[in-house]
């Protein structure tokens, strides 16, 4: 999401810093390029005049502070506007026992998903979870929300039954029972907005009495997004909203405008498949994503959710002593596949723009990378510790049982190697020679 929008705002910004004194034209002909980016990505119309209107009557004849320029004065001032118009969110803060959250949405919007997402997000903050779902059209959603629910620690689904009303009641008697924190109460969609469907939802909402309500919206319908928000906020008394479908090649303009035209929060965004793949929303952050400064607060935790302290010792002390396998790259991968993969990581990164050109040139991707971790699966137990065991005859083999060739395999050995080398003359360099894995 942005990817086109962010590369044309940064083309934008630095045509304005090669220009030493800044004049109005100059910064006329960077808000019109603005202005199509803006409806280009799906800004609502409303929503970008005003942006424009708005950084203009601050760029111009606005006094330029001390060592920096005129053109970083006006990305500073877009950066500032970015963040008015995304919104902050308040934290969600479960405080109590029994919070309840109720998620509404479209069928298709990623509603069954992001409550299994959820789930994630609250058992890793050692909070007891129970889910729910009043789907009874769609036995097929209610299945599904009971297998996500069987992969998360400490979440419990509640019993299910044919009508919606009994589906709360046990949902409620099932919150009580476990002395679970949080209930979280996935509903049926349809393919439209509905009044059968509204009423249904104020049914539940009766029921249950939510502390939050989230509905889900998938930003790859575009502008039919913001309608379907500004109808559900017109009958509910929406709380927040997720965003699902955030790592396709959506053009993200619905998350510039939602804040803007529906007046509720964006309180999550979906980044991929993985239960883990949800993250609160930070209209500062998204703001340096667009802007090129990289996210290194939700890298690091990020980092940190996935690499524990213990294992990045272990795996510095492999580096150290050389007893780094194939295995060891393969976990490695593998972390880095379930942290979005390196698209979305590289995003999170300062100079990201760079860092994609230099991955580019060397060929690397995340189909590269998938189709490493399909090599190493297919090395034996023995030749994952010794790669010196793989000749010719067994490299034949591993392409054909990971459907690649022997170039690939062989690009990935002279990989391996390189890395190897690189942790040779880091111990030599940086730790010294003698200088064992204990540090003695």
């Amino acid at each position: 999401m942005f990817d086109a929008f962010s590369s044309r705002i940064l083309d934008i910004f630095d045509r304005l810093r090669r220009s030493g004194i800044l004049k109005e034209s100059d910064v006329d002909n960077a808000l019109r390029e603005i202005r199509i980016a803006l409806l280009e990505a799906d800004v609502s119309l409303e929503v970008a005049k005003k942006f424009i209107v708005d950084v203009k009557e601050k760029a111009v004849g606005r006094n330029v502070i001390q060592s920096v320029s005129p053109g970083q004065m006006v990305t500073k001032i877009v950066h500032d506007h970015l963040i008015d118009l995304l919104g902050e969110s308040r934290p969600l803060v479960v405080a109590a026992k029994s919070y309840k959250i109720m998620v509404v949405g479209l069928q298709g919007s990623g509603k069954t998903t992001s409550v299994g997402k959820l789930a994630r997000l609250f058992s890793r903050q050692n909070k007891k979870v129970v889910t729910s779902s009043t789907d009874i059209y769609r036995p097929a959603a209610i299945e599904q929300l009971r297998v996500l629910s069987s992969k998360v620690d400490g979440t419990v689904f509640a019993p299910s039954h044919d009508r919606v009303d009994e589906i709360c009641k046990s949902a409620l008697k099932t919150l009580e029972n476990e002395g679970a924190d949080v209930l979280i109460m996935d509903t049926a969609g349809r393919l439209h907005i509905d009044e059968v469907k509204m009423h249904e939802l104020q049914q539940i909402r009766q029921i249950i009495q939510p502390d939050e309500i989230f509905l889900v919206v998938d930003v790859m319908t575009g502008q039919d997004a913001l309608n379907i928000a500004k109808k559900f906020s017109g009958d509910l008394p929406i709380s927040g909203i997720i965003l699902t479908r955030v790592d396709g090649d959506a053009r993200g303009g619905v998350a510039l405008s939602m804040r803007a035209i529906t007046g509720c929060e964006i309180k999550f965004l979906c980044t991929g498949e993985h239960l883990d793949s949800i993250e609160f929303f930070h209209a500062e952050r998204i703001a340096d994503r667009l802007l090129g400064k990289g996210d290194i607060v939700s890298f690091v935790k990020k980092a940190q959710t996935h690499f524990s302290e213990e294992e990045a010792q272990k795996t510095v002390q492999k580096m150290q002593s050389g007893t780094f396998t194939f295995d060891d790259m393969a976990a490695q991968i593998e972390k880095m596949s379930q942290m979005g993969g390196l698209k979305t990581i590289l995003k999170m990164l300062p100079q990201n723009r760079e860092l994609n050109k230099l991955i580019e040139a060397n060929g690397v991707s995340d189909n590269m990378i998938t189709r490493n971790l399909a090599i190493i699966r297919s090395m034996t137990k023995k030749e994952k510790q010794n790669y010196k065991l793989l000749n010719g005859s067994r490299r034949r083999r591993i392409a054909a049982g990971s459907g690649t060739s022997v170039q690939d395999v062989n690009r990935l050995i002279k990989q391996y190697e390189g890395s190897l080398d690189l942790f040779k003359k880091m111990r030599k360099n940086i730790f010294g020679k003698n200088l064992s894995v204990s540090g003695r």
